[in-house]
């Protein structure tokens, strides 16, 4: 952790299959599952080892949040993955994570769910730092984004301090390339493969300057509100016949956040180019988009039916590392 932050690493997020991996698939945790109480309940466990982690990264981050005044420098942990589809049972716990963990540079992930949503507005306006996470589609960031405008209006006229939230949404994208090149292919049309996550993104991307300018939000500014970021996520390539660091290349952007795994970061160091490119070639991405809808390809069953895969993908991870956990704990009893 050390070495990605000098190297230039400004944040770090999580989630259940990103532990398991972590945790079932080494002896790394053995030590500390040794000094917990392993009578207790697996969930309990899962989370003794996920808050000692996250609280050492966010101590580890501090000084990148002290340095940029709390802009860079978050830890995210996400909320149990099986309440995507409860408001209330979201905000307890989202409530409950932040207050336990007790660290400014906290932000707890909620997907972008209609339940997910109704609870970012409640936390926003208490003032917790959220990832609004598995967003697809262009519509459901567009209805974060003024949740959020929403929520920090709320949160002011209460007389809460504004300049204190921090939030990103968390718009994922090689899989929406995955989805749309599945249909062209049996469409035979290979000339538009490889371009719709793209072309997603960066009109999601002018949403975004769109959303953040105004009065309204000028009004929101002017008091030291921050704007909510956009986020890239899931930014390796899962084609090998694409390049290796295509949406960390052509996602660059101001007031932007990519999350990437390692392999990616030393491919990017390697033969990446920093340089803004998200605000090129705009018209090409709007005439894409025309293109697939003239193809009958629609984004929003595209995009919809990613983020209900989504939620359930996390939802079995979570079960899976779960279940990996109880297995180790076992062998440590034993």
């Amino acid at each position: 952790m050390d070495k990605l932050i000098s190297g230039g690493v400004r944040g770090v997020t999580t989630n259940p299959l990103i532990f398991k991996k972590a945790i079932s698939g080494s002896s790394l945790y053995d030590d500390d599952l040794k000094s917990i109480d392993l009578e207790k309940p697996i969930f309990e466990i899962y989370e003794a080892l996920a808050k000692k982690d996250i609280k050492l990264a966010a101590q580890k981050l501090l000084p990148v949040f002290v340095e940029t005044n709390g802009v860079d420098g978050y830890v995210s942990l996400e909320v149990n993955t099986k309440l995507a589809d409860k408001t209330e049972e979201t905000v307890d716990e989202a409530i409950r994570l932040f207050k336990e963990l007790s660290m400014t540079n906290i932000m707890i992930k909620v997907p972008a769910t209609q339940a997910g949503i109704a609870a970012i507005k409640e936390l926003i306006s208490h003032g917790i730092n959220v990832n609004v996470t598995l967003i697809f589609s262009i519509d459901n960031y567009i209805e974060v984004a003024k949740t959020y405008i929403d929520s920090l209006k709320i949160l002011m006229d209460n007389g809460g301090d504004v300049s204190k939230v921090s939030s990103v949404a968390s718009f994922f994208v090689s899989r929406v390339d995955t989805s749309v090149d599945k249909l062209l292919e049996e469409l035979d049309k290979p000339e538009f493969m490889g371009q719709a996550t793209v072309a997603n993104s960066k009109i999601a991307y002018e949403e975004f300057k769109k959303l953040f300018s105004g009065e309204v939000w000028q009004n929101l500014e002017s008091n030291g509100a921050r704007v909510q970021r956009l986020l890239w996520a899931s930014t390796s390539t899962n084609n090998p016949n694409y390049s290796d660091i295509l949406y960390v290349q052509v996602l660059i952007g101001s007031t932007t956040v990519n999350t990437v795994p390692p392999a990616t970061i030393d491919a990017f160091i390697d033969h990446g180019v920093v340089k803004e490119t998200l605000s090129e070639n705009i018209s090409d991405a709007v005439e894409l988009m025309n293109n697939l809808k003239e193809l009958g390809i629609s984004m929003e069953d595209v995009t919809n039916d990613l983020q209900e895969k989504g939620v359930k993908a996390f939802a079995d991870a979570f079960d899976n590392l779960l279940n990996s956990l109880e297995e180790k704990v076992k062998l440590i009893q034993n």
